[in-house]
């Protein structure tokens, strides 16, 4: 990328991007626990949340087109449950929306609001996720312009299909366009391949999970946090910072 000036929208990853996920997963876990013990007692003394990992990783290998999909995988796993342990297997959608609310009660990075203030008014903003965030309900939806999921498209990142969904919810060209998020291969070089341009933000805290070499030459320089990157923004992005 030249010219920053030419872009005109930025889509953003969510978990490990805008908030950290092991917190609110743990969270919502236990929220959902809580909720087991009193509507579906039998399965909440049957299964953990290790265990229910366990259940959704036989349904990914059984059910592999599905496997993008976390809300199908959340909600079958906890119908399954239901059923090895006797309890009524039709609790599994009131226990799913039950962990899915508290799935959106995020705590965003501290420089997640002064960053996107600033980028909404400057770009078009739009959530890209192969989660079951909803971007409109962890307070940070008055951001963007609109999000595209991996459970509503039928497809997850690194699927160029998602970047190019994006781009049409914001109403750009691919090469208009710049995605940010945690992940080199499913955020940087799923982003590239599909023509936009991409930046690796690899937040100190989180840096283990993906090595700085983790794509070789083809990965850009990570940027620590927001505030750096919107930096960059009034420079190319390929200058040495």
């Amino acid at each position: 990328m030249t010219d920053p000036d030419a872009l005109r929208a930025i889509t953003l990853d969510l978990d490990d991007t805008l908030w950290p996920v092991g917190p609110t997963l743990v969270a919502a876990e236990g929220v959902l626990s809580e909720w087991l013990r009193t509507h579906a007692p039998r399965t909440a003394a049957a299964t953990t949340p290790q265990t229910r990992a366990t259940i959704r990783q036989a349904l990914v290998a059984e059910r592999p087109e599905r496997a993008h999909d976390m809300s199908f995988l959340r909600r079958e796993g906890l119908r399954r449950a239901m059923l090895a342990a006797g309890d009524d297997p039709a609790l599994a959608e009131p226990a799913f929306q039950v962990f899915l609310d508290a799935r959106q009660r995020v705590v965003p990075f501290d420089d997640v609001v002064p960053v996107l203030s600033r980028w909404a008014r400057r770009f078009r903003l739009v959530a890209v996720t192969n989660g079951n965030a909803d971007v409109g309900r962890t307070g940070l939806g008055a951001f963007f312009v609109g999000a595209v999921s991996a459970h509503e498209l039928g497809c997850a990142k690194p699927d160029r299909r998602m970047f190019h969904a994006a781009c049409r919810v914001a109403g750009v060209e691919a090469a208009q366009a710049l995605h940010v998020g945690d992940d080199p291969h499913l955020d940087v070089l799923g982003a590239r391949d599909a023509g936009l341009h991409a930046a690796w933000l690899r937040r100190p805290a989180l840096a283990h999970r993906h090595p700085a070499d983790a794509c070789g030459d083809r990965a850009p320089a990570p940027f620590e946090d927001l505030h750096a990157l919107d930096a960059a923004l009034s420079r190319p992005l390929g200058a040495t910072r």
